[in-house]
């Protein structure tokens, strides 16, 4: 039985936060295609390279997250923040295929974090 896009996503989650790029790119399909503003990213190695740059930005973000899904497909609103850098406005579309995530799109703007309230 295949899981719901639901389960995924937690599984997701949960990979993101071993750093491991293969494992993490596994819950991917082999022809996954990834667009970000920087270009389109095809297969396990191009998501591998977009989570990579990702966890990068944000290590040992900590993470705030408003999924909504509809069917085989998640939107994404998160946040996350870092000692040195914040992303406020980061938003993720999810389109999901026989328990794995078939295509995805990533934006997010990189700031300095804010010491402010």
């Amino acid at each position: 039985m295949s899981r719901t896009p639901q389960e995924v996503f937690a599984d997701h989650s949960n990979r993101l936060g071993t750093g491991d790029l293969d494992l993490i790119s596994r819950n991917y399909t082999e022809d996954a295609v990834v667009i970000t503003p920087a270009g389109v990213f095809r297969g396990r190695a191009g998501v591998r390279q977009v989570i990579g740059r990702l966890l990068a930005d944000l290590p040992h973000a900590d993470w705030r997250l408003s999924p909504q899904f509809a069917g085989e497909v998640l939107f994404l609103q998160w946040s996350a923040s870092t000692s040195g850098h914040q992303v406020t406005d980061g938003l993720d579309t999810f389109v999901f295929r026989d328990g794995l995530i078939s295509a995805q799109t990533v934006r997010y703007t990189l700031t300095p974090h804010s010491t402010t309230p």
